[in-house]
């Protein structure tokens, strides 16, 4: 089929799901869940075709580890669905009404976007948790994921439009958009027939996407996340928020990708830091005043403090003050998350205010900037832009909202 004709599917589709009640839903969910346990041996067996090809193809460990799957993260992606059906419907929520002077009652809803465009890179995690998302905010929608995860995004969507089947729910709620990198062009070409789309991968993917869409977009963005290591900040917490955030899991968007370190406390905390590191096998990239501390480091480029490494690589740099941290962050921050370790009040009150990203955290790792862990159960992407959506897109997110006006036969005068 060509794009416009799935994109006419899944109109039909979010017609059958915008009047969807929660338990229809919920039970779509479950099933879902239940056909990709059920189909675990076909999707390794497919993921194992993409992570050979990649691994034949020179692709870098931090992308295989995006692309493999297991066991346990096909359980995760199963207990994702589950736990979306655990959460409140956004479907018809009120955001806000009043009643007018002449008893004209005013209220505004949330409702479905429609029919969602997806463009993703690796992650087949990913066909998951979006499909379960705009199921339960009674959207359908469309995936086009990248041709490294071809074998492994088939297996998937052909396990979630079994359990959609298995709900009574439409199978054209879920599809896979494949084909060459000219589909994605007409995806993108789709106003009309797509209501929004949602690119999530690398910045090249994300600059597409948003230059050349006819179709609304909802950006999301690269993490280039730096922690700044206060004058105050205990040591100890911040030694552990920094291997947490750098090392736990290193290619994904809310790792760790700068260091800064307040000059009066270099002396003491950099050498501890740079040990840290080096036992959890990361390569530092630090300036000049960093790289005095030890003989590891080795010399920073402009590009590594632009750069999201995705890897154990750590870009690093000791400044003179909170104003010198916060300029550093204005120059390369991507507005995702920036994360200050402090005991002084005032810093993290500055901090706060000043820094223009979609997550600011305060004595914190990063890694909590994700929808699970924030409690919206599995998200779409994290928006790094200003509107509609900013940080974790969950399922409030993924709605638009309707202004419904009931009267007794009011007539403007």
């Amino acid at each position: 089929m060509t794009v416009a004709q799935q994109a006419e599917g899944a109109r039909v589709a979010a017609r059958v799901l915008s009047s969807a009640t929660r338990s229809a839903k919920d039970a779509g969910l479950h099933a879902m869940a239940d056909a990709l346990t059920k189909a675990e041996t076909a999707i390794l067996d497919a993921n194992a075709l993409d992570v050979r090809r990649a691994e034949e193809s020179g692709t870098s460990a931090a992308l295989i580890d995006r692309l493999r799957l297991t066991p346990d993260r096909i359980a995760g992606m199963a207990e994702g669905l589950r736990a979306l059906a655990d959460l409140p419907d956004p479907v018809g929520d009120v955001v806000r009404g009043w009643t007018n002077p002449n008893g004209v009652q005013v209220r505004q809803v949330r409702v479905p976007f429609g029919v969602v465009g997806i463009i993703y890179e690796a992650r087949p995690n990913v066909t998951a948790d979006a499909a379960g998302i705009c199921l339960k905010s009674g959207n359908a929608v469309l995936l086009r994921g990248s041709s490294s995860a071809a074998d492994s995004n088939a297996a998937i969507v052909t396990a979630l439009r079994a359990g959609l089947a298995d709900a009574d729910l439409p199978e054209d709620a879920v599809q896979l958009v494949p084909g060459p990198r000219e589909v994605t062009g007409e995806l993108m070409a789709a106003r009309g027939l797509v209501d929004v789309l949602i690119p999530r991968g690398g910045a090249g993917l994300i600059e597409t996407v948003v230059t050349q869409s006819q179709v609304p977009v909802i950006e999301t963005g690269t993490g280039n996340c730096h922690l700044y290591v206060d004058r105050s900040a205990d040591h100890d917490q911040a030694i552990r928020i920094m291997i947490n955030a750098k090392v736990q899991r290193p290619s994904v968007c809310n790792a760790l990708e700068t260091l800064l370190v307040h000059a009066d406390t270099a002396d003491s905390f950099v050498p501890k830091a740079l040990q840290a590191l080096a036992e959890a096998g990361v390569t530092v990239h630090g300036d000049d005043r960093f790289a005095s501390y030890g003989d590891q480091v080795v010399p920073v480029t402009e590009t590594d403090f632009a750069e999201e490494f995705l890897s154990l690589d750590l870009a690093a740099a000791v400044v003179d003050s909170l104003d010198g941290a916060l300029a550093h962050i204005r120059r390369y921050s991507s507005g995702h998350s920036e994360t200050i370790v402090t005991d002084s009040q005032t810093a993290a009150n500055r901090f706060v205010a000043e820094v223009d990203a979609a997550a600011v955290l305060v004595n914190a790792s990063s890694r909590f900037v994700d929808g699970g862990e924030f409690g919206f159960g599995a998200e779409i992407g994290i928006s790094t832009q200003k509107l509609h959506a900013r940080g974790p897109m969950g399922l409030p997110e993924m709605t638009s909202t309707k202004y419904v006006v009931s009267g007794a036969g009011q007539i403007r005068g």
